[in-house]
């Protein structure tokens, strides 16, 4: 960002908006630009930890994930999904034509 030392000025907060296709006015600006530099506080914290020997993990638990097949399949539930279309016909929903 064009700030010195890294922080979110309110400009880059109004040029995020804009690329984001946001509009903010602009007294919210300032405010945004303040939680952002906040936040990436909180970042620059998180850098000071000590991880070094410790494994990446995906989950607080050490457990492993349940796995099953990779069986293709219809489902076996054709007839429920189709009991709640106003219309179908030979097991397919019937919807209006919507190119002529």
């Amino acid at each position: 960002m064009s700030n010195p030392k890294g922080a979110v000025s309110a400009e880059d907060v109004k040029k995020i908006a804009r690329l984001s296709r946001l509009h903010l006015e602009a007294d919210r600006l300032q405010p945004l630009a303040d939680d952002l530099n906040g936040i990436l506080g909180w970042i620059e914290q998180l850098n000071e930890v000590d991880v070094e020997g410790i494994e990446p993990m995906t989950s607080a638990v050490d457990m492993s994930a349940p796995m099953r097949k990779d069986e293709i399949s219809d489902g076996g539930k054709r007839d429920d999904i189709l009991k709640n279309a106003p219309k179908k016909d030979d097991g397919f929903f019937v919807v209006p034509r919507s190119v002529e």
